[in-house]
């Protein structure tokens, strides 16, 4: 919380090595400008100097580039700095770190930015900075970050970016770019962050998008990008968050995407996409985020996976789609349900289930058999299940469940759990709770009751 104007005396401290005031209310005198920056000169030893987010004014002056030739780091980030980028900022070879963002700089990036050898991180994000980018840049062999986001830069974005193998985030994001997305970014294979989004790039995405094998955030929205989805996009196996909204792309969702098992957040809104929606989908498992709405897709929602947790705003825009009630959209029409028919409505509801009922019950009769001595539980030889005879309230139930503990949970389904009762006159049974929230479940409990219906077995009481 430090306030006034920063003293110039600090220039007479000449072995000086680091100079922090970052994040303060300092300000200084309008008449003198940044002047103390010059009587920094004086400090021969200067490694760092930080004074990023106080209330600072005016313009950068061109002695900057007669600072310390050992500064390292220099960071005026968030100052109510004014002006031009001075091109003697090249003179300062031993940079490491640059941060000039979030001020109201103008004017261009200067072609002396490509003599900063040694620099790992270059910040330029927020300003009025306009121009291309130059191609300058791609001398900067040992850069990690560039951030160049929101600022009013144009043109194409230079290919020999991709020659920038060091680079691990690329932030070109909101800006005036236009052209095709480089191929050559597909030679970043160590990036982890590409944020190209709200610019004006079109064309199609290049296949070389699938190279980037550690990216795990890639966002491309708000661009003209056209064509289809390649393939290759489905080796982006760290991938974790992926937005190609608000562009023009068309064709199918890659049934690729489905081995894209680190993803999070897929975001495909407001594109020309077509087809049915992959069933391959349920796979992403870390799936939270789902946006396909505005598109022309059709055909079923899928319904397992995460999917469940999705909600109509997902969907919105697609006509022809149809699925769960949840969803708002269409009822599917007779049994056109994509991959469900009776065989796997058996295979995957009904047996699993009689398997867990059957298990269950052996529980109980193995249970029952040793209480047998200390109970006065009439058990027939025939009819296991001899007390049921009798109306069973949902109280009871819940009693002898113990509130449905799960210290009482013996199984679990893929559409429901099974729980060991132990009622008030000591007869053990198992009790099923179906998901209600699951469409298959009503589906599901018909079926099982209409197979249980039709088989004999001691351990299971007859249904009619």
């Amino acid at each position: 919380m430090l306030t006034g104007d920063v003293p110039t005396f600090f220039g007479e401290l000449t072995f000086l090595q680091r100079l922090s005031l970052g994040t303060n209310l300092l300000t200084n005198e309008p008449s003198l400008g940044l002047s103390f920056l010059t009587s920094l000169t004086n400090c021969r030893s200067l490694r760092q100097l930080v004074i990023g987010s106080n209330r600072l004014h005016g313009v950068l002056p061109n002695s900057v580039g007669n600072l310390s030739a050992s500064l390292e780091l220099l960071d005026v980030t968030g100052c109510l700095i004014n002006g031009m980028i001075p091109r003697e900022i090249g003179n300062l070879s031993n940079l490491v770190t640059l941060g000039l963002g979030d001020n109201d700089l103008i004017g261009s990036i200067p072609e002396t930015i490509g003599k900063l050898q040694k620099i790992q991180q270059l910040q330029v994000y927020d300003t009025e900075i306009q121009g291309l980018i130059p191609e300058n840049i791609c001398k900067l062999t040992n850069l990690g970050e560039l951030n160049l986001m929101n600022t009013k830069l144009y043109g194409s974005i230079p290919g020999c970016l991709g020659n920038l193998t060091s680079l691990r985030t690329l932030q070109l994001g909101s800006n005036a770019l236009t052209s095709h997305m480089p191929s050559t970014l597909g030679s970043l294979k160590d990036i982890l962050v590409l944020n190209l989004s709200s610019n004006f790039l079109i064309g199609p995405l290049p296949q070389e998008i699938g190279s980037m094998k550690s990216i795990v955030h890639l966002q491309l929205s708000g661009n003209q990008l056209s064509g289809y989805i390649p393939t290759s996009i489905g080796e982006l196996q760290n991938l974790v968050n992926l937005s190609l909204s608000r562009n023009r792309l068309q064709g199918p969702i890659p049934e690729s995407f489905a081995d894209m098992l680190s993803l999070e957040s897929l975001d495909l809104s407001q594109n020309n996409l077509s087809g049915t929606i992959p069933k391959s989908l349920e796979k992403l498992l870390h799936l939270g985020y789902l946006n396909v709405s505005f598109n022309e897709l059709s055909g079923e929602i899928p319904y397992g996976g995460t999917f469940n947790n999705f909600t109509a705003r997902s969907f919105i825009g697609n006509e022809e789609l149809c699925g769960a009630p949840q969803f708002h959209v269409k009822a599917c029409k007779g049994n056109k349900r994509t991959g469900f028919n009776k065989t796997k409505i058996f295979l995957v509801y009904v047996l699993p289930s009689i398997t867990l009922i059957i298990i269950a019950a052996a529980i109980a009769i193995w249970l029952l058999r040793r209480r047998a001595s200390n109970t006065h539980l009439l058990v027939q030889e025939n009819s296991l299940l001899y007390p049921f005879n009798k109306r069973i309230s949902y109280y009871e139930i819940q009693q002898a469940t113990n509130n449905f503990s799960e210290d009482n949970l013996i199984g679990r389904g893929s559409i429901g759990l099974v729980y060991k009762g132990i009622f008030y006159n000591g007869m053990v049974t198992a009790v099923k709770v179906f998901n209600l929230q699951l469409q298959a479940a009503f589906k599901s409990f018909e079926a099982e009751c209409e197979a249980m219906r039709n088989i004999r077995h001691r351990n299971l009481v007859k249904l009619h």
